[in-house]
């Protein structure tokens, strides 16, 4: 009897942890827990470490997406510690162990040049917000189909929704841009892809999945609630 009260005391407390507007229910947490720890073993199958990206980004990028309930299991990684000329959008299928994308992705002007240094919350800072985000839903607007995002982390990307940050082709995000001026073109802080692939991907990642938008900020990643061990 002692044992049963102890385990589901640890399994409230589980379900507890994490951004308070985004709470998962326990079954949810559980099953995306275990999942996780097989997907660790993603990284070395795909062989993402030859392609520029970390391991412990891709493991920060499974912490946080454990803690999303019933997140797809696809998690885009936006890797703004990689400049801009390099291709540092990886869209990642846990369950089919696939890297489906690797490709350019802009950071915001404000942002910086070459390299994202700054980022930002507010309305019209023109910044990259750092963070997990949810997809949501597509629509048509000035850049054709995009891709609406909900950040879930207050304080660092929580008013993405009301700032129209969202995913969506452009034709700064080229390697034309590049040749021209040794860098991408910059968005007003949403994570802009190539218009070639723009409609592949948003149809990949859309209703529900994960994207990860990470740089190494002291603040971040001290703070970050998805990023804590809890």
């Amino acid at each position: 009897m002692k044992k049963a009260v102890l385990l589901l005391c640890a399994l409230f407390s589980f379900a507890r942890v994490g951004n308070s507007s985004h709470t998962p229910a326990v079954s949810d947490r559980i099953v995306n827990v275990n999942k996780a720890a097989t997907y660790l073993q993603v990284y070395d199958e795909l062989n993402l470490g030859s392609s520029g990206l970390r391991k412990e980004i891709f493991d920060y990028a499974l912490r946080g997406w454990q803690k999303m309930a019933s997140a797809k299991p696809i998690v885009s990684i936006v890797d703004l510690s990689q400049p801009s000329n390099k291709k540092r959008l990886y869209v990642i299928d846990l369950l089919n162990r696939k890297l489906l994308f690797q490709t350019y992705v802009s950071h915001g002007r404000n942002s910086g040049d070459l390299v994202a240094s700054r980022f930002s919350n507010i309305t019209s800072s023109f910044q990259s917000s750092l963070g997990f985000y949810q997809t949501l839903k597509t629509y048509n607007g000035k850049h054709g189909l995009s891709l609406q995002l909900k950040g879930l982390e207050k304080g660092f990307n929580d008013k993405a929704y009301d700032r129209n940050i969202v995913l969506h082709g452009a034709d700064y995000v080229c390697e034309d841009f590049i040749r021209r001026t040794g860098r991408l073109g910059r968005s007003q802080g949403c994570p802009a892809v190539p218009y070639a692939l723009s409609k592949s991907i948003i149809q990949a990642v859309k209703d529900g999945s994960c994207l990860f938008v990470y740089s190494p900020n002291a603040e971040y990643l001290k703070r970050s609630t998805y990023l804590s061990n809890a």
